[in-house]
Protein backbone atom coordinates (compact mmCIF):
# COMPACT_ATOMS: atom_id res chain seq x y z
CA UNK A 1 0.00 0.00 0.00
CA UNK A 2 1.64 3.12 -0.96
CA UNK A 3 2.31 5.50 2.43
CA UNK A 4 2.21 8.81 0.15
CA UNK A 5 1.76 10.08 -3.30
CA UNK A 6 5.45 11.44 -3.71
CA UNK A 7 8.83 10.72 -2.99
CA UNK A 8 11.39 13.17 -2.53
CA UNK A 9 15.31 12.59 -2.20
CA UNK A 10 16.96 15.45 -1.57
CA UNK A 11 15.62 18.58 1.40
CA UNK A 12 17.63 21.37 -0.92
CA UNK A 13 15.84 24.04 -2.70
CA UNK A 14 14.62 22.21 -5.33
CA UNK A 15 13.30 19.06 -3.72
CA UNK A 16 11.52 21.70 -1.19
CA UNK A 17 9.95 23.59 -4.13
CA UNK A 18 8.62 20.44 -5.27
CA UNK A 19 7.71 19.32 -2.28
CA UNK A 20 5.77 22.53 -0.70
CA UNK A 21 4.08 22.53 -4.34
CA UNK A 22 2.65 18.87 -3.89
CA UNK A 23 1.60 19.85 -0.42
CA UNK A 24 -0.09 23.32 -1.77
CA UNK A 25 -2.36 20.41 -3.88
CA UNK A 26 -3.32 18.34 -1.08
CA UNK A 27 -0.58 15.64 -1.70
CA UNK A 28 1.06 13.45 0.66
CA UNK A 29 5.02 13.62 0.29
CA UNK A 30 8.16 11.97 1.90
CA UNK A 31 10.94 13.91 1.85
CA UNK A 32 14.37 12.17 2.79
CA UNK A 33 17.60 13.21 3.02
CA UNK A 34 20.87 11.76 4.09
CA UNK A 35 21.86 14.77 6.51
CA UNK A 36 20.45 15.77 9.98
CA UNK A 37 17.36 18.18 9.68
CA UNK A 38 19.85 21.29 10.45
CA UNK A 39 21.06 21.00 7.54
CA UNK A 40 17.40 21.17 5.38
CA UNK A 41 17.70 23.40 2.18
CA UNK A 42 21.52 21.82 1.51
CA UNK A 43 23.79 23.45 -0.51
CA UNK A 44 21.48 26.81 -1.52
CA UNK A 45 22.07 27.69 2.49
CA UNK A 46 25.53 28.80 1.52
CA UNK A 47 24.95 30.36 -1.36
CA UNK A 48 24.99 34.44 -2.10
CA UNK A 49 21.58 34.29 -2.85
CA UNK A 50 21.72 34.87 -6.55
CA UNK A 51 18.60 35.03 -8.84
CA UNK A 52 18.65 35.86 -12.60
CA UNK A 53 15.71 37.53 -13.24
CA UNK A 54 14.28 40.17 -16.29
CA UNK A 55 12.84 43.20 -16.70
CA UNK A 56 12.58 43.71 -13.09
CA UNK A 57 11.74 47.00 -10.84
CA UNK A 58 15.41 46.78 -9.51
CA UNK A 59 16.42 46.73 -12.85
CA UNK A 60 14.77 49.37 -14.38
CA UNK A 61 15.40 51.50 -10.82
CA UNK A 62 19.18 51.51 -11.68
CA UNK A 63 18.43 52.59 -15.14
CA UNK A 64 19.02 49.22 -17.34
CA UNK A 65 16.55 48.00 -20.00
CA UNK A 66 16.06 44.55 -20.52
CA UNK A 67 14.11 42.25 -22.07
CA UNK A 68 12.87 38.64 -22.51
CA UNK A 69 13.90 38.92 -26.10
CA UNK A 70 17.65 40.89 -24.83
CA UNK A 71 17.82 37.55 -22.24
CA UNK A 72 17.15 34.90 -24.42
CA UNK A 73 19.74 36.01 -27.14
CA UNK A 74 22.42 35.83 -24.41
CA UNK A 75 21.29 32.67 -23.01
CA UNK A 76 21.47 31.06 -26.34
CA UNK A 77 24.56 33.10 -27.14
CA UNK A 78 26.11 31.50 -23.79
CA UNK A 79 24.52 27.96 -24.23
CA UNK A 80 25.54 27.21 -27.56
CA UNK A 81 23.37 24.01 -28.07
CA UNK A 82 25.28 21.57 -30.57
CA UNK A 83 24.10 18.02 -29.76
CA UNK A 84 21.04 15.90 -30.73
CA UNK A 85 20.03 15.36 -26.84
CA UNK A 86 19.56 19.10 -26.19
CA UNK A 87 16.72 19.45 -27.51
CA UNK A 88 15.03 19.68 -24.17
CA UNK A 89 17.55 21.51 -22.55
CA UNK A 90 16.69 24.50 -25.13
CA UNK A 91 13.08 23.82 -24.06
CA UNK A 92 13.75 24.67 -20.51
CA UNK A 93 15.61 27.24 -21.47
CA UNK A 94 13.08 29.12 -23.62
CA UNK A 95 10.29 28.21 -20.58
CA UNK A 96 13.40 29.63 -17.72
CA UNK A 97 13.34 33.02 -19.53
CA UNK A 98 9.32 33.34 -20.12
CA UNK A 99 9.22 32.23 -15.87
CA UNK A 100 12.48 34.98 -15.21
CA UNK A 101 10.53 37.57 -17.92
CA UNK A 102 7.21 37.15 -16.10
CA UNK A 103 5.73 35.37 -13.01
CA UNK A 104 9.25 34.62 -11.16
CA UNK A 105 9.58 37.88 -9.06
CA UNK A 106 6.30 38.27 -8.43
CA UNK A 107 5.63 34.72 -7.63
CA UNK A 108 8.26 35.21 -4.85
CA UNK A 109 7.57 38.35 -4.04
CA UNK A 110 4.42 37.46 -2.91
CA UNK A 111 6.29 34.21 -1.13
CA UNK A 112 8.07 37.07 0.98
CA UNK A 113 11.47 37.50 -0.81
CA UNK A 114 13.01 40.51 -1.18
CA UNK A 115 16.50 41.89 -2.95
CA UNK A 116 18.54 44.45 -2.48
CA UNK A 117 18.19 47.44 -4.48
CA UNK A 118 21.50 47.17 -6.57
CA UNK A 119 21.69 44.24 -9.39
CA UNK A 120 24.93 42.45 -10.36
CA UNK A 121 26.65 42.28 -13.20
CA UNK A 122 27.99 38.63 -13.48
CA UNK A 123 29.75 37.21 -16.16
CA UNK A 124 29.93 40.12 -18.96
CA UNK A 125 31.12 37.73 -21.82
CA UNK A 126 33.80 40.31 -23.21
CA UNK A 127 33.16 38.73 -26.80
CA UNK A 128 30.51 39.63 -29.42
CA UNK A 129 26.92 40.35 -29.27
CA UNK A 130 25.58 36.99 -30.12
CA UNK A 131 28.14 35.40 -27.88
CA UNK A 132 28.58 34.48 -23.92
CA UNK A 133 27.77 36.66 -21.42
CA UNK A 134 24.97 38.82 -19.77
CA UNK A 135 24.37 42.27 -21.75
CA UNK A 136 23.23 43.88 -18.86
CA UNK A 137 23.12 43.24 -15.13
CA UNK A 138 20.92 40.76 -13.90
CA UNK A 139 21.92 39.42 -10.59
CA UNK A 140 19.38 40.34 -8.29
CA UNK A 141 21.34 39.70 -4.85
CA UNK A 142 18.46 37.97 -2.12
CA UNK A 143 17.96 40.29 1.05
CA UNK A 144 19.00 37.71 3.72
CA UNK A 145 21.16 35.45 0.76
CA UNK A 146 20.92 31.60 0.74
CA UNK A 147 18.91 31.17 4.21
CA UNK A 148 16.95 34.43 2.74
CA UNK A 149 15.62 31.85 -0.31
CA UNK A 150 15.51 29.25 1.11
CA UNK A 151 13.36 29.97 4.45
CA UNK A 152 10.35 30.73 2.60
CA UNK A 153 9.97 27.21 1.18
CA UNK A 154 10.89 25.66 4.29
CA UNK A 155 8.66 27.86 5.96
CA UNK A 156 6.09 26.32 3.75
CA UNK A 157 7.26 22.56 3.69
CA UNK A 158 7.38 22.93 7.64
CA UNK A 159 3.07 23.77 7.47
CA UNK A 160 2.38 21.03 5.76
CA UNK A 161 4.58 18.88 7.97
CA UNK A 162 2.24 20.47 10.78
CA UNK A 163 -1.15 19.77 8.67
CA UNK A 164 0.12 16.11 8.36
CA UNK A 165 1.01 16.29 4.19
CA UNK A 166 4.62 16.15 4.55
CA UNK A 167 7.47 14.21 6.56
CA UNK A 168 10.43 14.77 7.14
CA UNK A 169 12.68 11.67 7.21
CA UNK A 170 16.13 12.95 7.95
CA UNK A 171 19.50 10.52 7.98
CA UNK A 172 17.51 8.18 5.85
CA UNK A 173 20.44 6.72 2.60
CA UNK A 174 18.44 6.14 -0.50
CA UNK A 175 20.42 3.12 -1.74
CA UNK A 176 17.60 2.01 -4.55
CA UNK A 177 14.70 3.58 -6.16
CA UNK A 178 12.80 0.69 -6.07
CA UNK A 179 11.08 -0.19 -9.56
CA UNK A 180 8.01 -3.02 -10.43
CA UNK A 181 7.80 -3.76 -14.57
CA UNK A 182 9.97 -0.58 -14.98
CA UNK A 183 7.53 1.82 -12.93
CA UNK A 184 9.00 3.29 -10.25
CA UNK A 185 7.35 1.66 -6.75
CA UNK A 186 9.57 3.50 -3.96
CA UNK A 187 12.81 3.93 -2.18
CA UNK A 188 14.86 1.98 0.02
CA UNK A 189 17.77 2.16 1.97
CA UNK A 190 20.21 2.81 5.24
CA UNK A 191 19.23 4.69 7.99
CA UNK A 192 22.34 6.15 9.74
CA UNK A 193 23.27 6.99 13.00
CA UNK A 194 22.46 10.52 14.17
CA UNK A 195 25.03 13.09 13.76
CA UNK A 196 25.69 16.55 15.45
CA UNK A 197 27.70 17.65 13.19
CA UNK A 198 27.46 22.02 12.33
CA UNK A 199 25.58 22.35 9.09
CA UNK A 200 27.99 21.70 6.41
CA UNK A 201 30.56 19.84 7.76
CA UNK A 202 31.27 16.19 7.03
CA UNK A 203 28.77 13.24 8.59
CA UNK A 204 29.22 9.77 9.64
CA UNK A 205 28.15 7.20 7.36
CA UNK A 206 27.06 4.76 10.19
CA UNK A 207 24.47 2.33 9.47
CA UNK A 208 21.36 1.84 12.34
CA UNK A 209 18.83 0.32 10.19
CA UNK A 210 17.05 -0.08 7.18
CA UNK A 211 13.76 1.28 5.53
CA UNK A 212 11.28 1.54 2.65
CA UNK A 213 8.85 3.88 1.47
CA UNK A 214 6.25 3.43 -1.14
CA UNK A 215 4.79 5.92 -3.60
CA UNK A 216 3.93 5.91 -7.17
CA UNK A 217 6.40 8.84 -7.65
CA UNK A 218 9.81 9.44 -6.62
CA UNK A 219 11.29 12.70 -7.31
CA UNK A 220 15.36 13.05 -7.11
CA UNK A 221 16.68 16.45 -6.05
CA UNK A 222 19.81 15.40 -4.69
CA UNK A 223 21.81 17.89 -6.06
CA UNK A 224 25.62 17.52 -7.59
CA UNK A 225 28.98 16.21 -7.96
CA UNK A 226 31.09 18.90 -6.63
CA UNK A 227 31.58 17.76 -3.24
CA UNK A 228 33.59 14.29 -5.07
CA UNK A 229 36.27 15.58 -6.75
CA UNK A 230 36.79 11.59 -7.82
CA UNK A 231 33.71 11.91 -9.94
CA UNK A 232 34.60 15.61 -10.87
CA UNK A 233 37.60 14.00 -12.33
CA UNK A 234 35.72 11.19 -13.80
CA UNK A 235 33.87 13.40 -16.54
CA UNK A 236 36.11 16.11 -16.68
CA UNK A 237 36.06 17.04 -20.41
CA UNK A 238 39.97 17.01 -21.12
CA UNK A 239 39.46 17.50 -24.89
CA UNK A 240 37.17 20.67 -24.37
CA UNK A 241 39.00 22.33 -21.17
CA UNK A 242 42.12 20.40 -20.30
CA UNK A 243 43.90 18.71 -18.60
CA UNK A 244 41.93 18.44 -14.90
CA UNK A 245 43.46 20.40 -11.98
CA UNK A 246 45.62 17.89 -9.75
CA UNK A 247 44.61 20.21 -6.68
CA UNK A 248 41.31 22.02 -5.96
CA UNK A 249 39.28 23.08 -3.45
CA UNK A 250 35.38 22.62 -3.16
CA UNK A 251 33.11 25.03 -3.37
CA UNK A 252 30.31 22.89 -1.67
CA UNK A 253 29.77 20.36 1.43
CA UNK A 254 31.11 17.17 1.45
CA UNK A 255 27.63 15.86 0.60
CA UNK A 256 27.03 16.95 -2.78
CA UNK A 257 28.41 13.52 -3.63
CA UNK A 258 26.38 12.63 -6.67
CA UNK A 259 25.50 9.35 -5.17
CA UNK A 260 22.10 9.59 -6.46
CA UNK A 261 22.92 9.81 -10.35
CA UNK A 262 23.86 6.30 -10.39
CA UNK A 263 21.00 4.72 -8.55
CA UNK A 264 18.86 7.24 -10.35
CA UNK A 265 20.30 5.54 -13.66
CA UNK A 266 20.37 1.92 -12.07
CA UNK A 267 16.25 3.04 -12.02
CA UNK A 268 16.20 3.71 -15.77
CA UNK A 269 16.62 7.24 -15.76
CA UNK A 270 19.40 8.63 -18.02
CA UNK A 271 22.27 11.21 -18.11
CA UNK A 272 23.39 13.53 -20.92
CA UNK A 273 25.97 15.98 -21.08
CA UNK A 274 27.77 14.99 -18.49
CA UNK A 275 31.12 16.48 -18.98
CA UNK A 276 29.25 19.83 -19.08
CA UNK A 277 30.68 21.83 -15.75
CA UNK A 278 30.83 24.62 -14.28
CA UNK A 279 33.93 25.15 -11.74
CA UNK A 280 34.98 28.87 -10.69
CA UNK A 281 38.75 30.10 -11.42
CA UNK A 282 39.06 32.47 -8.57
CA UNK A 283 38.85 30.17 -5.23
CA UNK A 284 41.07 30.38 -2.10
CA UNK A 285 41.49 28.30 0.65
CA UNK A 286 38.94 28.91 3.46
CA UNK A 287 41.17 30.02 6.17
CA UNK A 288 38.68 28.64 8.45
CA UNK A 289 36.98 25.50 6.36
CA UNK A 290 33.85 23.90 7.46
CA UNK A 291 33.73 20.82 5.17
CA UNK A 292 37.01 19.32 3.56
CA UNK A 293 38.82 21.15 1.10
CA UNK A 294 36.71 24.06 1.86
CA UNK A 295 37.25 27.02 -0.76
CA UNK A 296 35.64 30.13 -1.08
CA UNK A 297 35.23 32.08 -4.36
CA UNK A 298 36.44 35.93 -4.97
CA UNK A 299 33.21 37.55 -7.28
CA UNK A 300 35.65 39.97 -8.45
CA UNK A 301 35.11 43.33 -9.78
CA UNK A 302 37.10 44.56 -13.34
CA UNK A 303 39.80 46.25 -12.01
CA UNK A 304 42.38 43.21 -10.61
CA UNK A 305 45.62 42.23 -13.17
CA UNK A 306 45.07 38.64 -13.80
CA UNK A 307 48.40 36.54 -14.19
CA UNK A 308 49.24 33.27 -14.69
CA UNK A 309 51.08 30.96 -12.69
CA UNK A 310 54.63 32.13 -14.23
CA UNK A 311 53.56 35.92 -14.23
CA UNK A 312 52.21 36.59 -18.03
CA UNK A 313 49.15 38.36 -18.19
CA UNK A 314 46.08 36.79 -19.47
CA UNK A 315 44.11 38.19 -22.38
CA UNK A 316 40.46 39.10 -22.92
CA UNK A 317 38.40 37.57 -22.90
CA UNK A 318 40.11 36.35 -19.43
CA UNK A 319 39.15 39.32 -17.57
CA UNK A 320 37.33 39.13 -13.77
CA UNK A 321 33.65 38.52 -14.27
CA UNK A 322 33.43 38.17 -17.22
CA UNK A 323 34.17 34.96 -18.90
CA UNK A 324 34.90 31.89 -16.83
CA UNK A 325 35.16 29.13 -18.93
CA UNK A 326 37.78 30.73 -20.99
CA UNK A 327 39.42 31.82 -18.42
CA UNK A 328 39.61 28.05 -17.37
CA UNK A 329 41.07 26.90 -20.46
CA UNK A 330 43.36 29.52 -20.30
CA UNK A 331 44.58 28.51 -17.16
CA UNK A 332 44.75 25.05 -17.28
CA UNK A 333 46.63 25.31 -21.33
CA UNK A 334 49.61 26.54 -18.97
CA UNK A 335 50.51 23.76 -17.53
CA UNK A 336 50.10 24.85 -14.06
CA UNK A 337 46.36 24.74 -12.06
CA UNK A 338 46.64 28.07 -10.30
CA UNK A 339 46.76 31.85 -11.56
CA UNK A 340 47.16 35.25 -9.43
CA UNK A 341 45.33 38.04 -9.09
CA UNK A 342 47.50 41.41 -8.25
CA UNK A 343 45.48 44.72 -7.27
CA UNK A 344 45.60 47.42 -4.73
CA UNK A 345 44.05 47.99 -1.54
CA UNK A 346 41.78 50.42 -3.18
CA UNK A 347 40.92 47.31 -5.71
CA UNK A 348 40.14 44.94 -2.49
CA UNK A 349 37.85 47.45 -1.33
CA UNK A 350 35.25 48.18 -3.19
CA UNK A 351 35.86 45.09 -5.19
CA UNK A 352 36.18 42.11 -3.35
CA UNK A 353 33.07 40.23 -2.55
CA UNK A 354 33.35 36.42 -1.35
CA UNK A 355 30.17 34.07 -2.30
CA UNK A 356 28.70 32.59 0.40
CA UNK A 357 26.04 33.88 3.20
CA UNK A 358 28.54 32.67 5.98
CA UNK A 359 31.20 35.31 3.69
CA UNK A 360 28.27 38.10 3.81
CA UNK A 361 27.07 38.54 7.46
CA UNK A 362 25.44 42.03 6.82
CA UNK A 363 23.87 41.19 4.20
CA UNK A 364 22.77 37.67 5.34
CA UNK A 365 21.13 39.95 8.23
CA UNK A 366 18.56 42.11 6.42
CA UNK A 367 19.89 44.70 8.86
CA UNK A 368 20.73 48.03 6.72
CA UNK A 369 23.00 49.48 9.65
CA UNK A 370 25.20 46.62 9.24
CA UNK A 371 25.64 47.07 5.36
CA UNK A 372 26.38 50.36 5.88
CA UNK A 373 28.84 49.82 9.06
CA UNK A 374 30.75 46.86 6.62
CA UNK A 375 30.69 48.35 3.18
CA UNK A 376 30.21 52.28 3.81
CA UNK A 377 31.60 53.56 6.79
CA UNK A 378 34.72 51.34 7.15
CA UNK A 379 36.77 53.89 5.72
CA UNK A 380 40.19 51.92 3.55
CA UNK A 381 38.79 48.46 4.56
CA UNK A 382 37.20 46.00 2.80
CA UNK A 383 34.48 43.99 4.68
CA UNK A 384 35.12 42.71 7.86
CA UNK A 385 35.41 38.97 6.29
CA UNK A 386 37.14 39.95 2.66
CA UNK A 387 39.94 41.51 5.61
CA UNK A 388 40.15 38.64 7.69
CA UNK A 389 40.92 36.21 4.47
CA UNK A 390 43.50 39.15 3.55
CA UNK A 391 45.56 38.82 7.07
CA UNK A 392 45.01 35.18 7.74
CA UNK A 393 44.05 33.11 3.88
CA UNK A 394 47.54 31.64 2.98
CA UNK A 395 46.45 32.51 -0.73
CA UNK A 396 47.11 36.07 0.19
CA UNK A 397 50.42 38.29 0.30
CA UNK A 398 50.54 41.94 1.04
CA UNK A 399 53.74 44.17 0.55
CA UNK A 400 54.16 47.91 0.10
CA UNK A 401 56.47 47.55 -2.90
CA UNK A 402 56.23 45.22 -5.79
CA UNK A 403 59.97 43.47 -4.63
CA UNK A 404 58.76 42.39 -1.28
CA UNK A 405 55.35 41.25 -2.86
CA UNK A 406 57.03 38.92 -5.75
CA UNK A 407 59.21 37.24 -2.87
CA UNK A 408 56.05 36.51 -1.27
CA UNK A 409 54.35 35.10 -4.50
CA UNK A 410 57.16 32.64 -4.98
CA UNK A 411 56.85 32.11 -1.48
CA UNK A 412 53.38 31.08 -1.43
CA UNK A 413 53.76 29.04 -4.71
CA UNK A 414 56.80 27.20 -4.22
CA UNK A 415 59.83 28.22 -6.60
CA UNK A 416 60.52 31.19 -8.16
CA UNK A 417 58.32 31.58 -11.27
CA UNK A 418 57.38 35.08 -10.73
CA UNK A 419 60.25 37.48 -11.85
CA UNK A 420 59.90 40.81 -10.62
CA UNK A 421 61.26 42.72 -13.91
CA UNK A 422 58.27 41.23 -16.43
CA UNK A 423 55.69 41.36 -13.44
CA UNK A 424 56.27 45.12 -13.00
CA UNK A 425 56.86 45.99 -17.23
CA UNK A 426 53.43 45.04 -17.74
CA UNK A 427 51.82 46.60 -14.60
CA UNK A 428 53.69 50.16 -15.54
CA UNK A 429 52.43 49.53 -18.99
CA UNK A 430 48.60 48.97 -17.56
CA UNK A 431 49.39 52.19 -15.25
CA UNK A 432 50.54 54.71 -18.50
CA UNK A 433 47.32 53.86 -19.58
CA UNK A 434 45.27 55.81 -15.79
CA UNK A 435 45.93 59.17 -17.31
CA UNK A 436 43.04 59.84 -20.08
CA UNK A 437 39.43 58.57 -19.89
CA UNK A 438 40.14 56.22 -22.91
CA UNK A 439 42.67 53.61 -23.49
CA UNK A 440 43.81 50.57 -26.09
CA UNK A 441 43.90 48.24 -22.77
CA UNK A 442 40.81 46.05 -22.75
CA UNK A 443 40.67 45.33 -19.22
CA UNK A 444 40.70 49.48 -18.89
CA UNK A 445 37.93 50.43 -21.02
CA UNK A 446 36.06 47.43 -19.90
CA UNK A 447 36.98 49.00 -16.39
CA UNK A 448 35.27 52.94 -17.63
CA UNK A 449 32.30 50.57 -19.45
CA UNK A 450 31.53 49.42 -15.72
CA UNK A 451 31.62 52.40 -14.63
CA UNK A 452 29.24 53.83 -16.89
CA UNK A 453 26.19 51.59 -14.96
CA UNK A 454 25.41 53.04 -11.61
CA UNK A 455 25.79 49.79 -9.52
CA UNK A 456 29.19 49.06 -10.35
CA UNK A 457 30.26 53.25 -9.87
CA UNK A 458 28.52 52.96 -6.59
CA UNK A 459 29.49 49.49 -5.26
CA UNK A 460 32.07 47.03 -7.24
CA UNK A 461 34.16 49.17 -9.62
CA UNK A 462 37.06 51.07 -8.03
CA UNK A 463 38.29 54.48 -9.92
CA UNK A 464 41.08 53.67 -12.34
CA UNK A 465 44.36 54.33 -10.61
CA UNK A 466 47.70 53.47 -10.62
CA UNK A 467 49.08 50.09 -8.87
CA UNK A 468 52.49 51.25 -8.26
CA UNK A 469 51.33 54.45 -6.83
CA UNK A 470 51.86 53.90 -2.94
CA UNK A 471 49.68 56.23 -1.95
CA UNK A 472 46.70 53.85 -3.76
CA UNK A 473 48.48 50.58 -1.54
CA UNK A 474 49.50 48.39 -0.20
CA UNK A 475 49.45 46.26 -3.00
CA UNK A 476 47.97 42.60 -2.75
CA UNK A 477 48.59 38.97 -4.50
CA UNK A 478 46.27 36.55 -4.57
CA UNK A 479 46.75 32.68 -5.53
CA UNK A 480 43.77 31.28 -7.38
CA UNK A 481 42.81 27.98 -7.29
CA UNK A 482 40.10 25.85 -9.01
CA UNK A 483 37.06 25.68 -7.24
CA UNK A 484 34.49 22.84 -8.12
CA UNK A 485 30.80 23.99 -7.82
CA UNK A 486 28.11 23.36 -10.09
CA UNK A 487 27.67 20.10 -13.31
CA UNK A 488 25.93 21.86 -15.79
CA UNK A 489 24.76 18.29 -17.58
CA UNK A 490 22.59 15.65 -15.46
CA UNK A 491 19.24 13.47 -15.89
CA UNK A 492 17.11 14.08 -18.92
CA UNK A 493 13.77 15.13 -18.34
CA UNK A 494 10.79 16.24 -19.54
CA UNK A 495 9.57 20.11 -19.31
CA UNK A 496 7.50 18.82 -15.88
CA UNK A 497 10.29 17.01 -14.57
CA UNK A 498 9.60 13.84 -15.47
CA UNK A 499 12.89 11.67 -16.17
CA UNK A 500 13.77 10.31 -19.61
CA UNK A 501 15.08 7.31 -20.48
CA UNK A 502 18.27 5.88 -22.46
CA UNK A 503 15.33 5.12 -25.32
CA UNK A 504 13.91 8.40 -25.07
CA UNK A 505 10.50 8.14 -23.13
CA UNK A 506 9.57 9.41 -19.88
CA UNK A 507 10.08 6.36 -17.39
CA UNK A 508 6.90 6.10 -15.21
CA UNK A 509 7.02 7.42 -12.15
CA UNK A 510 10.41 8.89 -12.29
CA UNK A 511 11.15 12.60 -11.58
CA UNK A 512 13.91 14.42 -11.13
CA UNK A 513 14.74 18.57 -10.68
CA UNK A 514 17.63 21.21 -9.75
CA UNK A 515 21.26 19.95 -10.42
CA UNK A 516 21.11 16.46 -10.53
CA UNK A 517 18.79 16.70 -13.80
CA UNK A 518 21.14 20.00 -15.12
CA UNK A 519 18.74 22.38 -13.72
CA UNK A 520 16.41 21.24 -16.01
CA UNK A 521 16.10 19.05 -19.33
CA UNK A 522 19.27 17.45 -18.39
CA UNK A 523 21.24 20.88 -18.74
CA UNK A 524 19.83 24.06 -19.79
CA UNK A 525 22.51 26.05 -19.39
CA UNK A 526 24.46 24.41 -22.06
CA UNK A 527 27.88 25.06 -22.20
CA UNK A 528 28.08 28.37 -20.11
CA UNK A 529 26.03 30.11 -17.21
CA UNK A 530 24.63 33.52 -16.58
CA UNK A 531 25.19 33.81 -12.73
CA UNK A 532 21.60 33.09 -10.79
CA UNK A 533 20.52 30.72 -12.90
CA UNK A 534 21.79 27.62 -10.33
CA UNK A 535 19.14 28.94 -7.49
CA UNK A 536 16.50 30.19 -10.36
CA UNK A 537 17.14 26.56 -11.60
CA UNK A 538 16.49 24.89 -8.51
CA UNK A 539 13.45 26.90 -7.82
CA UNK A 540 12.07 26.45 -11.60
CA UNK A 541 12.59 23.26 -11.93
CA UNK A 542 11.46 21.82 -8.45
CA UNK A 543 8.17 23.75 -8.97
CA UNK A 544 7.49 21.76 -12.39
CA UNK A 545 7.97 18.63 -10.69
CA UNK A 546 5.42 19.62 -7.80
CA UNK A 547 3.15 20.89 -10.28
CA UNK A 548 3.60 17.83 -12.89
CA UNK A 549 0.26 16.53 -13.62
CA UNK A 550 2.32 12.67 -13.60
CA UNK A 551 1.87 13.18 -10.08
CA UNK A 552 -2.08 12.30 -9.55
Amino acid sequence: MDQADAIVVGAGLAGLAAAAELGDRGKRVIIVDQEPRSFLGGQAFWSLGGLFMVDTPEQRRMGIRDSRELALNDWMGSAQFDRDEDALPRKWAEAYIDFAAGEMRPWLHAMGLRWFPIVGWAERGGSFADGHGNSVPRFHLTWGTGPGIIEHFVRRCEEHERAGRIHFNFRHQVDRIDMANGTAKGVSGTILADDSAERGQKTNRDPVGDFAFNAPSVIVTSGGIGGNFDMVRQVWPTDRLGPAPQKMVAGVPAHVDGRMIGISEAAGGHVINGDRMWHYTEGVKNWDPIWPSHGIRILPGPSSMWFDATGNRFKPPALPGFDSMSTLREILATGYDYSWFVLTQKVIKKEFALSGSEQNPDLTSKKWSEVIKQRILSGKNATGPVEAFKEKGEDFVVANDLATLVRGMNQVAGGNLIDEAKLRAQIEARDAQIDNPFSKDAQMMAIHAARNYRGDRLLRTAKPHKFLDPANGPLIAVKLHVLTRKTLGGLHTTLDSRMIGADGTPVPGLFAAGEVAGFGGGGYHGYNALEGTFLGGCIFSGRNAGRSEAIA
